[in-house]
């Protein structure tokens, strides 16, 4: 049995941990976050506080951009793309992590308080009814205020969501 959760692409190129989980996932992941990786890569502002750790982070979005221009996989994914809420076949990473994609709209439903990378995850959490799995505290404590239902993880808490949430056949 596989979990799910919503997450955003990059959270996958800074805990490896994601990526290497004891049993199957599926990470349903806003099309946005995937376009938001291209800026990230080219970017002079730094992702991680240390200049190691960030020239790796920004290898391993290289690698993950890689990932999606495969043909093989391009091509699932542009399928996700032809309509609001399509989701791409499954994109398998390895016999343990599997990527759907999802073309989510942002609808402007919570565009007062979330912007919109935050708000397409809330959306794609509230459409699939799954948990959304980030490092953001600022996003959870607002998501908290907010009293939007919607379960929530944080990735420092990976293998407790794993056994928490719910499974899918």
């Amino acid at each position: 049995m596989r979990r799910r959760f919503v997450l955003e692409a990059v959270m996958v190129t800074i805990y490896g941990q994601l990526m290497a989980p004891q049993r199957p996932v599926e990470y349903v992941v806003p099309y946005t976050t995937i376009m938001e990786l291209y800026d990230m890569v080219s970017s002079q502002e730094p992702i991680m506080p240390e200049p190691s750790d960030d020239a790796y982070v920004k290898a391993k979005i290289a690698e993950l951009i890689a990932f999606f221009e495969d043909p093989f996989n391009r091509k699932k994914i542009e399928r996700a793309l032809s309509a609001p809420w399509k989701e791409s076949p499954p994109v398998l990473v390895n016999d343990f992590v599997t990527f759907i994609v999802v073309n989510a709209m942002d609808n402007a439903q919570y565009g007062e308080i979330f912007d919109p990378v935050e708000t397409e995850l809330l959306l794609s959490a509230s459409h699939y009814q799954i948990p959304v799995l980030t490092d953001q505290v600022e996003f959870q404590d607002k998501l908290i205020e907010a009293g939007i239902p919607v379960q929530l993880f944080d990735i420092d808490d990976f293998e407790y969501a794993m056994e928490q949430s719910e499974p899918i056949v």
